[in-house]
């Protein structure tokens, strides 16, 4: 697993003032861009069930990304990726990636699904960088126009 130098990434709480920021401006950026329906983001109170673990990128005590897996389904699926803009270009979404996969392979997943948004070009030139292969939607995502599904076979 690389990591960028100086950065830390751990599991944490959702519950703390700088990823609930986090949450925030990711949903204001997705609202932004999609209609409401059409945004598939956890809330904070899914994000505290049993089965959802969240990871969050810091240095110096800085949050800069965040990421998180949901299993206990018929695969994990990562939801909510975020990397603050300051942060962005760093390698903090790749590591950020590399903790999420390693985390999967450890519990013995066959692969990560994910969806996220037709304009979102950089997600979607990230996954396909690291070696996620579009899919066919899935799910909640069955009829959204503006989702795009991947997955990565670990």
């Amino acid at each position: 697993m690389r990591q960028t130098v100086g950065m830390q990434i751990a599991i944490e709480p959702a519950r703390q003032p700088d990823v609930e920021e986090m949450l925030r401006a990711g949903e204001q950026y997705a609202l932004s861009v999609y209609p409401a329906e059409e945004c598939f983001m956890l809330d904070i109170g899914e994000l505290d069930r049993p089965g959802v673990t969240v990871w969050v990128a810091r240095r110096d005590g800085v949050a800069l990304g965040m990421a998180t897996l949901v299993t206990g389904r018929e695969f994990p699926e990562l939801k909510r990726l975020f990397v603050h803009d300051h942060a962005r270009g760093a390698g903090v979404a790749g590591d950020l990636l590399d903790v999420v996969e390693k985390h999967a392979r450890d519990a013995s997943a066959g692969v990560i699904r994910l969806e996220t948004g037709d304009r979102s070009d950089a997600a979607v030139a990230l996954y396909e960088k690291r070696g996620y292969r579009h899919i066919p939607r899935f799910g909640e995502y069955a009829d959204s126009a503006s989702s795009v599904c991947m997955e990565l076979t670990l």
